[in-house]
């Protein structure tokens, strides 16, 4: 074969196989882009009400320079628990200290980012470990700080001489010892009684009222939950925010009905914020406290669909009742933790440390969340547990 043949050869062969690769990775392309499921997708998530602005992650900064913010706090382990900080200029309040006394160095870690020198308000709602554990220990949140105030449940069915309600009374007395702290109940604040007062000016134009519910006069409730304190804080008169630790409905009726809120509840149209009741159980957050307050944002502090108080889905908190009686007045539902695997003790964060901010000029309450900012409706737990209220479809 002379040279001229070989070399029209080789070109031939070199372009058969140019136009092989050619072909297969043009056929690549189409069956990535047609033929492939498009499984990479991020979802599109349902926006905010137009009653909040979502940040981005927590600037601890950007956060104290708010003349008001609220934390719901994670805990540090699997367990449901509550524990609420508030920040207003110098004035720092702590609403609860859950879940277990492991989560004293949790809740000290978080708090010390804010806090100047004292907690001048403590308030224990009741006696159940998921909200008061932190402050019945020898390694106790009041070891930590000076406490001028605490404001406590004023009924209790709890054995004073036995458990952590023995350690916690004990842990009391120290802290009047070294502190001088000024010890009322809920029900002293309300009637103004021994010094103690129904509302307290916190600066910024921010208020702390005590509310009443009439089982801090009844010893008879059906469970520690009924003895809960109820508060809010009140923002330049115009923004509420509502905490009622526990309570139950029987509780909740009479929180919204009493002649003793008079000139407290009522005074705006909608509630910025409502810590959910009972961690978003079934018998909290009734349809009669809903439509009082008709919030527009609502913080729930609880592992979602943890199994430490019952195996049964439906109850697990947070349940589908009380998903859908807040569906009527809000999306915007933010759930601090998620349980994986409740009995190997894994758990992760939903939304996380979650902080609900506002200077009393702004016009909307500003949320940031430390793990992200999903709803309660756009998260996979939500889609494989609970089914959407049909206020949420549209």
């Amino acid at each position: 074969m002379s040279k001229n043949n070989k070399n029209s050869v080789l070109k031939s062969i070199l372009a058969s196989i140019l136009g092989l690769i050619v072909g297969l990775g043009v056929c690549a392309v189409l069956f990535i882009f047609v033929l492939l499921p498009d499984t990479y997708e991020i979802p599109k998530t349902h926006a905010v009400t137009s009653s909040s602005t979502i940040g981005g992650e927590i600037d601890v900064e950007e956060i104290k320079s708010k003349e008001l913010s609220i934390h719901f706090l994670e805990l540090g382990n699997k367990y449901t628990g509550d524990c609420t900080f508030i920040d207003v200029g110098n004035v720092e309040i702590l609403i609860d200290a859950g879940s277990r006394a492991n989560s004293v160095p949790t809740i000290k870690s978080y708090i010390d980012r804010y806090v100047d020198g004292a907690l001048d308000y403590v308030i224990v709602t009741h006696a159940h470990r998921d909200h008061y554990a932190g402050f019945a220990t020898s390694d106790s949140v009041f070891d930590y700080y000076t406490i001028n105030t605490i404001i406590e449940f004023a009924n209790t069915k709890q054995n004073k001489t036995k458990g952590l309600y023995k350690k916690y009374l004990e842990e009391k007395e120290q802290l009047v010892e070294k502190c001088g702290t000024n010890i009322y109940t809920a029900l002293e604040c309300v009637n103004g009684e021994n010094g103690a007062e129904r509302e307290y000016d916190l600066g910024n134009d921010v208020k702390l009222q005590i509310l009443y519910q009439e089982f801090y006069e009844r010893d008879d409730a059906p469970s520690e939950n009924d003895y809960s304190v109820c508060c809010q804080i009140v923002q330049d008169n115009s923004k509420y925010y509502l905490f009622t630790g526990d309570l139950e409905e029987e509780g909740e009726y009479s929180l919204v009905h009493s002649d003793k809120n008079a000139g407290m509840m009522h005074q705006v149209e909608r509630y910025e914020l409502y810590k959910a009741g009972h961690h978003g159980s079934k018998t909290s957050s009734s349809s009669e406290l809903l439509a009082a307050i008709k919030p527009k944002n609502i913080c729930v502090c609880c592992c979602a669909g943890s199994s430490e108080y019952t195996s049964k889905n439906e109850n697990q908190f947070p349940t589908q009742q009380f998903i859908d009686r807040i569906a009527e007045y809000t999306r915007n539902v933010f759930v601090t933790s998620l349980c994986i695997d409740y009995s190997k003790g894994e758990y992760t964060s939903m939304n996380g440390n979650i902080v609900v901010s506002c200077n009393k000029t702004d016009e909307n309450v500003t949320i940031n969340c430390e793990n992200n900012s999903t709803l309660l409706m756009d998260t996979q737990w939500f889609k494989d547990n609970r089914e959407m209220p049909e206020a949420w479809k549209t």
